[in-house]
């Protein structure tokens, strides 16, 4: 028998299109709902985030699991944008892998997490979940407007750990190599969280990941959709783009900017964040024929 290949294959951010932002949850029912349906029409679904694997385990994995994944589908996890990953099947999580090379040294985590414990702990907490990068991230009780000026403070000085520790670190514009000119780290700001995180690492590099692990399992669909809501997420549709697949980019926050990309760019109406995300899974449900058929 001929093998099935799928009309369509995702990677999807988390924070923002699947996640709410405010919540840090799945808030959307639907999103789950159609998520399952789409992992059950053979649609390759890759999670690419920045968040922790226990983050993913706990708001994501485990709400697909309890509302009932199929035993047969392609669905694979790559945190940290590509220093953490592993497979998704109906039992839950697989095997866990990290890169350790991309490692922050442990001393200079040490000192940011005393910086956050000391000074900063009334607008944000360090992620004792990441397993190689160093993220510290906004307190769901305090404004995001409060938070923000704290972040700025909160980086200033986290860049100034990180140039007395004798790393080589990029921050915004400023670049300060280390001892033999080489700059392998930088600090990354999100509108809830500060990474500071390996300049190997991004969302292309979690792509490409993710699809040689899709790739395993059976041939790979030639559409694809990435879906995020910062401009680093483009970088999933950048590689698909230059692996040759036809893919176009959903970008759930497109008042950041949308960027000039030789592959379309899709925003959901006025929707942003979450709802955004889930008026995506539904049309992708209703096109492929999974679901309610809307009249023309």
């Amino acid at each position: 028998m001929p093998e099935i290949i799928s009309p369509l294959g995702l990677l999807l951010d988390v924070d923002g299109p699947i996640a709410s932002p405010d919540s840090r949850t799945i808030a959307t029912p639907s999103i789950i709902a159609d998520l399952i349906t789409l992992a059950g029409a053979n649609v390759p679904i890759g999670f690419i985030t920045g968040r922790s694997a226990q983050f993913i385990s706990e708001q994501v994995v485990a709400p697909l699991v309890d509302a009932g994944l199929p035993p047969v589908m392609r669905m694979y996890g790559v945190c940290e944008k590509g220093a953490v990953w592993f497979p998704i099947t109906d039992a839950g999580m697989g095997e866990v892998v990290v890169d350790d090379s991309v490692a922050l040294p442990e001393a200079v985590a040490d000192r940011i997490r005393d910086l956050v414990g000391t000074d900063f702990a009334d607008t944000m907490f360090f992620d004792e979940t990441k397993l190689a990068m160093v993220s510290v991230e906004q307190r769901t009780d305090v404004d995001r407007a409060a938070y923000h000026v704290a972040q700025a403070s909160f980086e200033e000085a986290a860049y100034t750990i990180m140039i007395e520790h004798g790393l080589g670190v990029r921050f915004g514009d400023r670049v300060s190599p280390d001892a033999a000119g080489a700059v392998p780290f930088r600090i990354d700001t999100t509108i809830i969280s500060t990474d500071i995180e390996s300049v190997d690492l991004d969302k292309d590099h979690a792509a490409k990941r993710a699809l040689a692990f899709f790739a395993e399992g059976g041939v790979l669909p030639r559409l694809w959709r990435s879906v995020g809501d910062s401009r680093s997420d483009y970088k999933m549709a950048d590689h698909l783009h230059a692996a040759g697949f036809d893919v176009a980019h959903v970008d759930v926050r497109p008042a950041d900017g949308i960027l000039d990309r030789p592959y379309p760019v899709i925003v959901e109406g006025e929707l942003i964040h979450d709802a955004a995300g889930a008026a995506f899974l539904g049309y992708w449900v209703r096109k492929l024929g999974l679901g309610e058929v809307v009249p023309a």
